[in-house]
């Protein structure tokens, strides 16, 4: 008999199917025994006797049986299935599934964040924590989405590099044979040298940074999505940031509806015109609001950027912002200086709910000036010698943008720490196990 998915069992009532997939929970009734069995697209009441009784959670089974509608004061309705069951007839026992280490079978897994990390092949299972990557699924084609709209072409680039693509120290150094080499800090790089190839590109990539710190925004590797557009202005730039922002979010809201709910997430405000801010100008607003004064600050602060989304939210009803014109030297080297307070760069980042979800600018297309932006910031321009390379035969204007993949999915949904939007987060302090116990053990 030819299987068929738990979800196509709806319209079989009446007929004998072929389930698989992991008991999710087993309840005991006298004589009688439910399961509720999961696969791939969703969720069945299975109903039996004897036959059920030696099953465990997460024991993988086939279970043939009869499809039949299940008493009227019966039914639930917080599933597609919840109208139907399948008598059970005959079990087929695939794989057995030792004692869990918690219990899988409550609405959410309430774990400490080291035991949902320490335990991730297991807690990966649970509906609700497999709910975050389906959302997170949905931020990626929604921004693919977006990205290909605006004309631009999908390109891989490398993740080991000859240089650190923005200097300093944050960076894993590799043995690569006889020679040094990094992990990349971002796409950076190689996006711009494609800019003169295909004008404009997009590239999902994995970014490395060593960065000394243990916070609930912060991953040591992380996934970005990255546009970079060829012959625009800074306010091009500004339009398509949030243009590609707004279509994310509208396409994660339109296809993840059910997960938002279940997740309690209020309706997005997204307006036709994102609020634009300076820094400096965010920093006065910040100042009249909560009389705390960080206008001499050279960046926001996490709580800065908290309450200047409560401004966007009470002023413009809009859950996105964009500051704009950090200091030129906050920032990477080839970030173009504004012409008119070359003290301030033409950057910017977009904030969402409280946290800045995406960080870019116009770039430095000049070959001199670039060469120059290099040298001043203490590093040899002979390290980037491919990257030049495309600067010294020609480069339009240009500039772009970077989301981080986990950040989006942790503010869509309000998780509390950003490893909860990793499948398998690296940090300080982790890789895959708790570096801290390894060193205990030992």
């Amino acid at each position: 008999m030819q299987r068929t998915l738990v979800i196509d069992s709806i319209g079989k009532v009446g007929e004998k199917i072929l389930l698989a997939g992991h008991v999710a929970t087993r309840r005991d009734h006298g004589k009688l025994v439910f399961i509720d069995l999961l696969d791939r697209s969703g969720i069945i009441q299975v109903v039996g006797g004897e036959e059920l009784s030696s099953l465990r959670p997460q024991d993988v089974v086939e279970i043939e049986g009869l499809v039949q509608k299940r008493p009227e004061k019966m039914t639930n309705d917080k599933i597609p299935t919840g109208k139907v069951e399948v008598s059970s007839e005959k079990v087929n026992v695939l794989s057995k599934a030792e004692e869990m280490p918690f219990d899988m079978g409550t609405e959410t897994l309430n774990l400490e964040l080291p035991t949902l990390l320490d335990y991730r092949a297991l807690t990966l299972r649970h509906p609700k924590v497999k709910e975050i990557f389906k959302v997170q699924e949905a931020v990626m084609e929604g921004f693919r989405k977006a990205a290909q709209g605006l004309g631009c072409t999908e390109i891989f680039v490398p993740t080991i590099s000859a240089s650190a693509t923005e200097g300093g120290a944050e960076v894993f150094k590799v043995d690569y044979y006889d020679h040094s080499a990094f992990m990349t800090q971002s796409p950076q790089l190689y996006k711009q040298m494609l800019v003169p190839v295909y004008e404009r590109v997009f590239t999902v990539s994995h970014a490395y940074r060593a960065e000394p710190s243990v916070t609930t925004r912060h991953l040591s590797e992380a996934i970005q999505l990255d546009c970079e557009f060829g012959f625009v202005t800074f306010e091009t730039l500004l339009d398509y940031l949030e243009l590609v922002g707004k279509e994310t979010l509208k396409y994660v809201e339109k296809t993840c509806a059910d997960i938002l709910k279940d997740f309690g997430v209020e309706k997005l405000k997204i307006t036709d015109k994102v609020p634009r801010l300076t820094m400096r100008e965010a920093q006065k607003v910040i100042l009249k609001r909560t009389g705390v004064d960080h206008t001499k600050e050279k960046d926001l602060t996490p709580e800065d950027e908290r309450e200047i989304c409560k401004w966007a939210q009470e002023e413009g009803s809009s859950d996105l912002v964009t500051i704009t014109h950090y200091p030129t030297k906050k920032r990477a080297f080839y970030t173009k200086a504004d012409p008119k307070e070359p003290e301030y760069s033409l950057s910017y980042d977009l904030l969402f709910r409280g946290m800045e979800i995406l960080s870019g600018s116009q770039r430095v297309s000049d070959y001199g000036e670039l060469i120059g932006a290099i040298k001043e910031r203490g590093m040899n321009p002979d390290n980037f010698e491919m990257y030049l390379q495309a600067f010294k035969y020609g480069m339009p204007p240009e500039g772009g943008f970077s989301f981080g993949l986990e950040r989006l999915t942790m503010q869509i949904l309000k998780l509390a720490n950003i490893r909860e939007a990793s499948l398998f987060p690296r940090d300080m302090e982790r890789v895959d196990i708790r570096l801290s116990s390894q060193d205990q053990k030992e």
